[in-house]
């Protein structure tokens, strides 16, 4: 199979809005509220898209480079987050529990739906959980944003 350049970084884009909208899936449908690190891995994935559609049109070298880097930056806070949930390291306190209040008034307080929190899974297949497929995923996109950078104009043989 041979595709252009421009077929490729078409791909790739692609790959971070069906993240997006993914994540929106399991939030709407699936009814999986997100946690706090779960909204930080959608941020460059939202990057990661406009910066891919950009490369599309206007085909400049610095910004499949520009995507790899957002696909690398979700990547990173997607391993940490795995970590946070298989408790390998300490969170932020602002979402693991840890700096939840005891002060009883806020404790028995019925007003709003309690916090997700970033150190809980609430979803998993086969023990990967979303933030651990969002970064092993977004780890090979990546890669691929790189060698997409790299590739000059024309047709390129994939398979």
């Amino acid at each position: 199979m041979t595709l252009s350049r421009r077929a490729i970084l078409m791909g790739l884009t692609a790959f971070s809005i069906a993240s997006i909208l993914g994540a929106w899936a399991f939030q709407y449908i699936g009814g999986l509220a997100p946690c706090a690190m779960c909204y930080w891995q959608r941020w460059p994935h939202w990057a990661a898209s406009l910066i891919g559609l950009a490369a599309v049109f206007f085909g400049t070298r610095i910004l499949p480079y520009l995507a790899g880097l957002a696909a690398l930056t979700t990547s990173f806070i997607g391993f940490y987050h795995s970590g946070v949930e298989r408790k390998w390291w300490p969170g932020p306190a602002s979402c693991t529990g840890r700096g939840l209040s005891s002060d009883m008034d806020n404790l028995l307080s019925f007003e709003g739906a309690a916090p997700v929190l970033c150190d809980e899974i609430p979803w998993q297949m086969m023990g990967l959980t979303m933030a651990n497929l969002n970064g092993i995923g977004s780890l090979v996109v990546a890669v691929l944003w790189f060698w997409a950078a790299r590739l000059p104009d024309g047709k390129h043989r994939i398979f």
